[in-house]
């Protein structure tokens, strides 16, 4: 949500707190928040020093040279400002100044600064010393070198060719592998510590420096505490809360002490002369993330699995290119001695009057592009694709958990939410443990929850089927208004009069307002999705984002999907015949295919909704901040000559997003299931997908490192929630494309046509033959049948004394014992569906489960060096056990061999005694 959408406690009135703030008590675990005490009441608040730049613009120290800036605050200094409302600004100084006392309270190291631009805007420094490091480095279980990988990775024969391909060695050189082990505090000799400031990377400190801001209280009033960053950032007590960019993206910074990794990343990745080359992952891994770093490998994994699909796809389009003036249908559509004779009955009532087959010649032509067999071939072939990429993406996914030690990263690792926190306040026996610990609802309230967030996503995707009913009936009226006017209005526009029919017209405008409809609904649903799980608490981030993700697709599903689902399965199928036509709501006759088939209309819908998509996706993400940082770049320009320093650079760049790579993943999947769930109407579909992903992976990648800023790094083992779509995506996609084949295109029926009833005698032998199979496919209407409320009020001049015309159907004709009845053909063809959709599916299913069980999840090098890492650590810990234990008996030896001797010499001075 926006900012000014989340108006909380902290813009109110103070007697005006919710009942929400009410119940905020802090409960913190010791291992969650090991540093945390609270300021008593009373106590004297530390406050910050504050200094003058001191004009070094890259630096990314304090001013002493030589504490690291591990995160920035940013905020107003409400006393250069008139306003109303002083006790607001009071109240957030209050708590600015109590919650920055926290923070150094616990252990980290504040510094202030002030713009250099706006006088008004203070900077708050954030310095996270050695011990908070090592701390906290144990409680998120950090993975840091123990020893050196002794186990070389194997070159490949084709790097001599693919060194071309890969970022600079000069820029980005590779870095040494290390086996690694969750850090230690009490056990720092066995990590491979060179120098303690650059042991942790700046991605790691700004991760546990965010970790700390985001439970520091801010408020006390008695028992409750009231804590967090976000909360005070949605209050505008701050601005902003952010990491530095390590330097200048495209100027190479001279600094010592900035690595310039993002340099190197805009210069080797993010500029669009690379577009050919790979992406250096570990330094993306390094800089943002492994949440980010994960994201860009699979947007490349499967961009480089697309260039198989378009290259097969690209030949099936070419051969329906080649075939369609070769097509025996086609031809005879085209023919006039045979489709110029046919007479078409209307297709709307009263205003819709009769027409020639062969008006339709160039729909007939461009439909044979797409409908023809090697699409039959291509769809098959996608089934394969698809499973193929989901199982060598968990090889490579396995692998990249290894590399960036996220391979045991479980959900008992992962820190709760402070939401979660906060709100524990019942008690429970936890199953795994058997401990008591403290949980925010019981399991009585849990189901509860989930039940309303369920209960709502389904109202919300009901109200999206609404809307699609709504653009159906729609598209039923217009058609009849095009159908009236259309042909009239163009008549003077003659090139036009062939391509602008009244169902091409109708399929337009219908996918023009399904896309803006589309629009609305994400803007409205993106909110209600929000609140749905922010009230079902989740306990752990990755668990907030799955439940999110999976309500978000869900409903976007929907409301991307239903209207080609209705396209491909649903248009033109109960349309009835010209005697008694199908009607909606009793008043809108059921629309027909185009005179060239459902296929054109499906393609013509997904063209304009992803089209669409594509451009305002690009507008909203790329334009928009580029524009506003030109804009900043003008106006400081002009208001100030002084140097800039880098954390106020990065103030000026655009903040991320609260639901961060949401919408990147998002539109890809969906572009996912564009391709797969119906490629069978569009074979160039992976290709367009290709060169649409090429661009977005250096777009996105220009606009992560120059237009916004650094986002805070988070651990991530894979791409959560999207992984069960794709697979569940890449299931439906058989039935679907094996639906439309079967039930769109007019394969069946020809082949039908061609083995069963199109034999013709040839010399000495029976030949199968295309020839008649238009004729075939019309049943014939007597005229005197029409009914009054569906006969068209004007003829046209040839239609002359014709008391017969022909209509898309499998029926006996008029004057047949069972006329208007289906005929024969009409269950040969039903049959043949059937059995197509049956022994597709399971012959496809059966590939896909073979190629899933032969293709391992995980590479035998993977397992080894797992294997390896495990046994290093054991032995090191075991090793380090034992030292432990010799360290503490070694004192409590000595006292009892001294004692020993002590006593010795006592009962030897005794015996002297005796003897004298």
């Amino acid at each position: 949500m926006s900012d000014d959408e989340n108006v909380l406690e902290m813009d109110s009135d103070p007697d005006a707190e919710t009942e929400l703030d009410e119940i905020e008590e802090m409960v913190y675990a010791q291992e969650f928040l090991p540093t945390y005490q609270a300021i008593e009441e009373g106590e004297l608040v530390a406050t910050v020093d504050t200094v003058a730049f001191n004009g070094l613009t890259d630096s990314l120290l304090f001013n002493d040279g030589q504490r690291r800036i591990d995160f920035v605050l940013a905020y107003e200094d409400e006393e250069k400002k008139e306003f109303e409302k002083r006790h607001t600004f009071q109240r957030r100084k209050r708590r600015r100044e109590y919650f920055e006392a926290s923070l150094m309270k616990m252990g980290l190291e504040l510094e202030a600064s002030p713009s250099v631009v706006d006088d008004k805007v203070m900077f708050v420094k954030v310095h996270v010393p050695w011990d908070v490091l090592c701390t906290y480095a144990e409680v998120l279980h950090i993975k840091l070198p123990i020893q050196l990988n002794d186990l070389a990775s194997k070159s490949s024969p084709f790097n001599f060719f693919t060194k071309y391909f890969y970022p600079s060695q000069d820029l980005i050189s590779a870095e040494a592998e290390y086996f690694t082990a969750p850090f230690a505090k009490d056990r720092l000799e066995y990590f491979c510590i060179k120098d303690k400031d650059e042991f942790f990377t700046p991605a790691m400190r700004s991760r546990m420096a965010y970790y700390i801001l985001s439970r520091a209280a801010y408020e006390v009033r008695g028992h409750i505490k009231k804590f967090g960053i976000n909360k005070l950032l949605d209050g505008a007590v701050y601005k902003a809360a952010y990491p530095l960019h390590d330097g200048r993206f495209n100027v190479k910074s001279t600094e010592e002490s900035c690595p310039n990794e993002r340099y190197f990343l805009y210069k080797e990745w993010a500029h669009p002369k690379n577009f050919y080359k790979m992406q250096p992952l570990d330094v993306i891994r390094k800089y943002y993330g492994e949440k980010i770093g994960i994201y860009f490998a699979w947007l490349g994994f499967y961009t480089a699995m697309l260039a198989f699909a378009a290259v097969v796809g690209l030949g099936c389009f070419i051969y329906g290119y080649k075939t369609q003036e070769t097509s025996t249908w086609s031809k005879e559509v085209c023919n006039p001695l045979i489709g110029g004779s046919i007479v078409m009955c209307p297709q709307c009532d009263k205003e819709c009057t009769y027409w020639r087959l062969n008006s339709t010649c160039e729909s007939s032509k461009k439909l044979c592009i797409f409908d023809n067999f090697g699409t039959l071939v291509f769809a098959v072939f996608m089934s394969i694709w698809v499973t193929l990429f989901l199982e060598f993406w968990k090889r490579y996914q396995a692998e990249l958990e290894y590399e960036w030690d996220t391979v045991e990263f479980l959900e008992q690792e992962e820190p709760p939410r402070p939401e979660y926190e906060v709100k524990c306040i019942h008690e429970r026996i936890n199953p795994i443990t058997k401990a008591k610990e403290k949980v925010p609802y019981t399991t009585c309230g849990k189901c509860i929850r989930v039940s309303f967030g369920i209960g709502t996503v389904l109202f919300w995707i009901l109200l999206i089927v609404a809307s699609v009913v709504g653009v159906i009936v729609y598209r039923l009226a217009v058609f009849f208004a095009f159908s009236a006017r259309l042909r009239k209005d163009l008549k003077e526009l003659e090139p036009l009069r062939e391509y602008v029919t009244p169902q091409m017209a109708t399929s337009v405008t219908a996918s023009l307002i399904s896309f803006v409809v589309i629009m609305i609904l994400n803007y409205v649903y993106e909110r209600v999705a929000i609140w749905i799980t922010d009230f079902e608490l989740p306990r752990t981030k990755t668990e907030y984002e799955n439940s999110l993700t999976l309500k978000m697709f869900f409903f976007q599903f929907v409301n991307y999907y239903s209207s080609c689902f209705y396209i491909a399965f649903f248009k033109g199928k109960v349309v009835g015949y010209p005697g008694k036509p199908v009607y909606w709501l009793g008043r809108y006759r059921n629309e027909e295919c185009d005179p060239g088939g459902c296929l054109i209309e499906l393609t013509t819908q997904l063209t304009i909704i992803m089209g669409g998509k594509a451009i305002w996706n690009n507008i909203q993400e790329v334009l928009l901040p580029w524009v506003k940082n030109l804009m900043f770049r003008y106006c400081s320009s002009v208001r100030s000559e002084k140097p800039i320093p880098r954390w106020e650079q990065d103030y000026h760049l655009q903040p991320v997003g609260k639901l961060g790579l949401f919408y990147e993943y998002l539109e890809m999947v969906i572009q996912f299931g564009f391709i797969t769930l119906f490629v069978a109407s569009f074979p160039l579909a992976p290709l367009l997908a290709l060169l649409n992903n090429l661009f977005e992976i250096r777009v996105d990648a220009w606009k992560t490192t120059t237009q916004f800023r650094r986002v805070v790094p988070e651990k991530a083992q894979d791409i959560g929630a999207w992984q069960p779509i794709l697979q569940g995506v890449a299931i439906l996609a058989v039935a679907t494309n094996a639906m439309i084949i079967a039930f769109t295109s007019d394969m069946i029926p020809r082949l039908v046509y061609y083995w069963s009833f199109s034999v013709s005698d040839g010399v000495g032998e029976s030949v199968h033959t295309m020839e008649g199979y238009i004729n075939n496919t019309l049943s014939i209407f007597n005229i005197e049948d029409f009914s009054t409320q569906s006969r068209p009020r004007n003829t046209p001049y040839w239609f002359q004394n014709a008391t017969t015309c022909r209509y898309r159907d499998f029926r006996h004709p008029a004057g047949h014992p069972r006329e208007y009845e289906y005929s024969v053909y009409y269950w040969h063809v039903i049959a043949a569906k059937l059995a197509f959709i049956i022994v597709v599916e399971h012959i496809v299913y059966m590939t896909k489960f073979i190629l899933a069980y032969v293709i391992p999840d995980m590479p035998v090098a993977v397992k080894e060096q797992i294997k390896r890492e495990k046994y290093l650590t054991q032995v090191i810990l075991h090793e380090a056990s034992l030292k432990l234990v010799t360290k503490h008996m070694k004192p409590m030896a000595e006292r009892i061999l001294k004692h020993a001797d002590e006593k010795d010499e006592t009962e030897t001075d005794l015996d002297l005694d005796l003897h004298l």
